[in-house]
This record gives C-alpha cells, sequence and structure tokens, in this order.
C-alpha cells in the first residue's frame, strides 16, 4: 500500500500513524531472481509487487551535496567475471560480475593533507550544486504526499572512500587535522546547500549513509563521533530542524549499539537497517531507547533459509505489541539472501501481515518500491 508522507512522518516520529507498516527495504540479492523463476515465481513476484508491500514515494530535493566532478571514469580491463576501471577519485576499482553491484576500490588517493587539498575542490561549495528547480518539483510532489529526503555524505563513509578503511580508522589519532579538514568542507557545503533548498521546500528527511560496523561493532567509538562526526552532524541537522525537518536517519549495516548515544546527542532520529546477524536487537533498542529512536528493519533475513517454525517465531517476537506503537517499519534487515526458497518467502509475508493485522494479499493490490532512501 502507498503511504503518505503524513502518515509516514506520523509513524516515525511516535504520533498516530493509521497501522503498522511492513515493507521490503532493499529487494532480492543478484541471482535469487533465477532461483525464484525455477521454484515457480510469477513475473510479478519477481519485480516483487505480487507481495503488496507498503512504502512512501519519495522526492529529492535538488541539494547536491555529494562530490561533484573528477576525472572521466576509464575502463582498464574487462572479462566475462570482471570489471576494472579507474573512477572520478583516481582509484582502481573492481566489479565482480553476476555477485556484486558495486565495485570495490583496489587503492585510495589520499594519504596525506596535500592529497586530500588537491580534491578538496570536488567536494567545496558551489552555486551549481543547487537546484532550485528541483526543489520547487519536490515541493509539488510534496503536497501530492511524497516524503522530501536530502542525503549528506557520511562522516566515516566519505573518509573510507577517501582513503580505505585502514587509515580512515587511523586517521583520528594520527591526522586529526585531515579529519577534521575534511568534515568541516562537508559541514560547510551541506548547509550553503540545504540553506536555500529547505527556503524553498520543507524537508521532511535527512538521510547520511555510514555502513561504518560489523559484527564486533563501530569502526569508530563514542570519542570519535562526538569530536569528529557530531559537529558536522549536529550542524546540518540544527540548520534543518529548525525548519521543520522531522527525522534524520542514519544507513549502517552492523551492530552500531556502542555509538547509538553519541549520535542520538547529535541530532540521529531513526537507524536502518539493524541486523540480528551483527548482534542488533530492534526489542532491546527499544526497551533501551524508548522514542528516542526510530527504526526500520530488523527482522533477520537468514532465517529465511530455515522453516517456517523458525520465521513465525522471528516474527511473533519482532512484531510484537511493543514494536508496534509508532517509530518501527517492519522489514528485513537487508537484501533477501539467495538461498530463501520461494515457499518461504511467501509465507515470511502472509504471516507477517497476519501478525500485524492486514489484510491478506490479493492479486489486486500490487505495490512495491525500495524503501532503502
Amino acid at each position: 500500500m502507498q503511504w503518505t508522507r503524513e502518515s509516514y512522518l506520523d509513524l516515525m516520529t511516535f504520533g498516530q500513524a493509521p497501522r503498522p507498516m511492513f515493507v521490503e527495504l532493499f529487494g532480492p540479492l543478484i541471482g535469487l531472481e533465477e532461483q525464484w523463476r525455477r521454484q515457480g515465481a510469477s513475473q510479478a513476484e519477481i519485480d516483487m509487487v505480487a507481495f503488496d508491500w507498503d512504502y512512501v514515494p519519495v522526492a529529492r530535493c535538488g541539494a547536491h551535496t555529494g562530490p561533484r566532478g573528477g576525472r572521466p571514469a576509464e575502463l582498464i580491463e574487462e572479462t566475462a567475471e570482471y570489471r576494472i576501471e579507474r573512477d572520478y577519485l583516481g582509484r582502481t576499482t573492481k566489479l565482480i560480475k553476476g555477485v556484486a553491484t558495486i565495485a570495490l576500490p583496489l587503492d585510495f588517493p589520499v594519504k596525506t593533507m596535500d592529497d586530500w587539498r588537491a580534491l578538496k575542490p570536488l567536494f567545496a561549495f558551489h552555486e551549481d550544486r543547487v537546484d532550485l528547480d528541483a526543489a520547487r518539483a519536490a515541493r509539488a510532489a510534496q503536497q501530492r504526499g511524497e516524503l522530501v529526503v536530502a542525503g549528506i555524505g557520511g562522516a566515516y563513509d566519505t573518509l573510507r572512500e577517501l582513503m580505505g578503511e585502514e587509515l580512515a580508522c587511523v586517521a583520528p589519532y594520527e591526522q586529526p587535522e585531515l579529519v577534521h579538514d575534511v568534515l568541516d568542507t562537508l559541514a560547510d557545503t551541506a548547509r550553503r546547500v540545504l540553506e536555500p533548498i529547505s527556503r524553498a521546500v520543507t524537508i521532511d528527511q535527512l538521510s547520511v549513509h555510514e555502513d561504518m560496523a560489523g559484527k564486533s561493532g563501530p569502526l569508530w567509538g563514542p570519542r570519535q563521533i562526538t569530536e569528529f562526526a557530531a559537529p558536522y552532524f549536529r550542524g546540518v541537522w540544527d540548520l534543518l530542524a529548525e525548519r521543520g525537518t522531522r527525522i534524520f536517519e542514519m544507513d549502517s549495516d552492523g551492530n552500531m549499539n556502542a555509538i547509538l548515544e553519541p549520535l542520538m546527542d547529535a541530532g540521529l532520529t531513526a537507524m536502518h537497517p539493524m541486523e540480528p546477524a551483527a548482534g542488533v536487537d530492534v526489542v532491546q533498542l527499544r526497551q533501551q531507547y524508548g522514542r528516542r529512536l526510530a527504526m526500520r528493519g530488523g527482522i533477520d533475513k537468514h532465517v529465511l533459509r530455515q522453516d517456517k517454525a523458525a520465521i513465525r517465531r522471528e516474527l511473533e517476537y519482532k512484531l510484537q505489541p511493543l514494536m508496534r506503537q509508532g517509530g518501527m517499519v517492519f522489514g528485513l534487515d537487508h537484501r533477501i539472501p539467495n538461498g530463501t526458497p520461494l515457499e518461504n518467502y511467501r509465507y515470511y509475508v502472509d504471516t507477517g501481515r497476519e501478525i500485524l493485522g492486514l489484510e491478506p494479499r490479493t492479486p489486486d493490490r500490487q505495490g512495491w518500491r525500495r524503501m532503502a532512501f
């Protein structure tokens, strides 16, 4: 079912939402479609619309806060198995075909302050980052019920893209001036872009992508969040919150529990996808933080490869009454994994709808949009 922005905002701010929201955040992994076809899936099931997922339509606001420009992409080598390119930052990247959708960098351009200064113009403010025509179109879409979203670059995530994981982890200790300069640049650009945009249209949600954690926890701790990320996040959030923005959501895989408190102190109000395999339990987080943190996802995708009894146990726990009091969008914690039987997925959808009190699926009600925004 298509939700309106008003209903979605009420849900994610613990207001009077009309009912629980049940979604598919990301869709299937590469290869699952072929497996499901062999198991008799209809085209509507392959396209995900047969499951009548909830979604809210999203409009982009015309704010371009990420890197712009750089060198033209250059193909280095391509085979049936992989593709190697040089990207806009000058990195060598490798995409493994048939397995991945995102190419992985094999090298990184920034090791020193001088390296960063050479790339800094790609991240600095320029007037062409502000698209007021798009902002006006977003305002019209908002009046039709679409959610207006603005995005900013992650703090750790940007450093990782520039430096790689290892240097992004040690740079706060060994090169704090470099880290501050990168994040000060991001903050300056974001605020100068979003100031005129937020006068032209009320931004409903501010989104930031980090992906800075694994099973053992985040790659930055509370000290790094407080010292480096928080001033950046808080400066942008305060500007938008004063102009009516109601959600500040972070996308990060892995176990972020150790830094949720400083992130919320920096303005964060919501997070997804909440991965159980990394030790994240949305029920425990709700008990701990109450209405301070809204969440999306949280249902263990790996359970779908077990039996139906395990699927029901997972759903009865995650969809319990405590979690149906607002601030929760129920869905899998990331892409549907390969090896998920189609029959199990159908059972998951129908059982979840049953527990949440939603109407059973019927062929005349179809819909789905990716809810990772």
